[in-house]
């Protein structure tokens, strides 16, 4: 039986999730192994996000120009190479760094034009199937890369090494399925400055503004403050590096969980605002995990963040598909993650907010900031939608 084309791109975001986020459960490992910092080390995770912005914003244009595959087979191997700089690394900081950037890169440089090229792919089914399978993959991809990796770090030697080799094992099988992906015709414009001028259109929309840019960042806001953030509340006794990875798993599988709700909600508008009240949620349990020093409640607050990105993330691409024409979908999509990934900061913001500000203060501030946003995503929509 063959695979479906949109399932041979999916699997390709699915792998490339993996690497982007198996370093997630390795932040222990480099603490007890290396002797880093905490701010050491949630620099190294956050510093993923700066080679992923600029190559979102680079190559995604590209690939509405030129196409999806011609993008997407660099990538692939790409994702091999920021793994193996990884491995070397061990407990060379700099080199580690070098292997987050390298990762952020192919990210980057995958998950715009890997997700307009599932939309393409996905033509024959109902508005927003495309956005859903994308966020799907990537989710998954995210949540099973810690898992696996926090289980072979506590329990395997060379926690430095290993828990990395399952990412390039997984590439070899994705590279052969994926590398002759079947791409559709789709229109692409030589004309520059005209879609500049739609893109800009767009961007300026209130559903944009309102509805993305406010929210969007609390998709991995959300799920890094799930992982990195609330469990350093608490001391975990019991073989933490797994915890880690397996709190990891359970936010981002969460996402994926929660997403046929984000298609029942139908108006991408509420599957945002259903996700922002979860991350509210999930915050006023970190508090009470905070103020009681109840280890356990890292589980709900795990899954209250997770369906928080889950269901942000799945609302803001069904967002941006609404809004984009097809031949700008890979920028637009680029855009978007790149305001997601400005999250990614958030749990070395909070490390050093924890200087001046109780855990219970850095709670309570999230929370404020959360029932500022939901009005003005709420008010969104009331103007006519741009391209929609």
């Amino acid at each position: 039986m063959s695979i479906p084309p949109w399932l041979r791109v999916a699997a390709a975001l699915f792998a490339v999730g993996w690497g982007a986020n198996q370093f997630a459960a390795m932040l222990l490992v480099y603490r007890e192994e290396d002797g880093a910092s905490s701010e050491a080390v949630t620099a190294l995770f956050g510093a993923y996000a700066l080679g992923l912005i600029p190559a979102l914003l680079i190559v995604a244009p590209i690939s509405d120009r030129i196409g999806r595959r011609k993008v997407m087979r660099p990538v692939l191997v790409a994702s091999v190479v920021a793994t193996a700089v990884l491995i070397v690394g061990g407990d060379n900081l700099t080199v580690l760094l070098l292997g987050r950037l390298a990762a952020g890169i192919a990210s980057g440089a995958a998950f715009a034009p890997g997700t307009a090229w599932v939309k393409e792919l996905s033509a024959d089914r109902p508005a927003g199937t495309g956005a859903r399978r994308a966020t799907l993959a990537l989710s998954a991809g995210f949540g099973s890369g810690p898992l696996v990796a926090g289980i072979f770090a506590q329990w395997l030697p060379g926690p430095t090494v290993l828990p990395y080799l399952p990412h390039l094992l997984l590439m070899g099988v994705v590279i052969a399925i994926a590398w002759n992906a079947p791409e559709p015709s789709a229109p692409r414009s030589t004309d520059e400055g005209r879609r500049r001028s739609k893109v800009w259109q767009a961007m300026r929309s209130r559903r944009f503004l309102l509805g993305i840019t406010l929210t969007a960042p609390w998709v991995f806001g959300a799920a890094a403050t799930s992982f990195a953030t609330v469990p350093s509340f608490v001391e975990i006794g019991v073989a933490p590096i797994a915890v880690i990875g397996a709190l990891t798993g359970l936010t981002l599988w969460t996402g994926v969980a929660v997403q046929p709700l984000g298609r029942r909600l139908g108006d991408p508008r509420l599957t945002v605002v259903t996700g922002l009240l979860a991350a509210a949620a999930g915050l006023l349990v970190g508090l009470l995990l905070a103020a009681s020093g109840t280890a356990w409640l890292v589980l709900p607050a795990a899954v209250l963040l997770g369906a928080a990105y889950g269901l942000i993330l799945v609302g803001g691409l069904t967002t941006i598909e609404g809004l984009a024409h097809p031949e700008d979908l890979g920028t637009l999509n680029a855009v978007f993650y790149s305001l997601t990934y400005i999250g990614f900061a958030a749990p070395l913001l909070s490390t050093l907010a924890l200087r001046t500000l109780s855990a219970e203060g850095l709670m309570l501030l999230g929370v404020s900031i959360i029932a500022l946003t939901v009005p003005l995503v709420l008010v969104s929509q009331r103007q006519a939608g741009v391209n929609a």
